[in-house]
């Protein structure tokens, strides 16, 4: 069952706040994520470079044309993924969805407050429901 739009950013929110509070606590929580996936598939891209280089010399070596051209095109193709894929991998600590600009400072503290009104109510109910 799908979050509605006000539970995302609810959640949005506390993960930016956990974040806030302790990056490197948040960052062994992240678990396989993007960024993981998304490392691998550089990874997998460079290897892929590597078989279109191998490829391209055996042509060279056996005077095959079409292989070396199989070559340069795995290498082509690797070669974009790799690009893609590092630049669409999110960087420790960084949300997926878009941030817009605007009064940084005013919105952390809104931010915040917002938190900090979420955290009391939960409070609030745990202790109403321990009575």
């Amino acid at each position: 069952m799908p979050l509605s739009e006000h539970e995302q950013r609810m959640l949005e929110q506390m993960e930016r706040a956990l974040y806030a509070e302790d990056p490197k606590f948040a960052t062994a929580l992240e678990g396989s994520g993007l960024r993981t996936y998304t490392r691998r598939r550089v990874y997998q891209a460079v290897a892929g470079f590597l078989v279109g280089i191998a490829l391209l010399m055996a042509g060279m070596v056996a005077q095959q044309i079409w292989i070396s051209v199989v070559g340069f095109l795995v290498m082509l193709g690797c070669a974009v993924l790799a690009v893609t894929g590092w630049r669409k991998a999110p960087k420790p600590g960084e949300q997926q969805s878009v941030r817009t600009g605007g009064a940084g400072g005013r919105q952390s503290r809104q931010r915040r407050s917002v938190m900090n009104r979420i955290e009391q109510r939960w409070q609030r109910r745990r202790d109403e429901q321990g009575q």
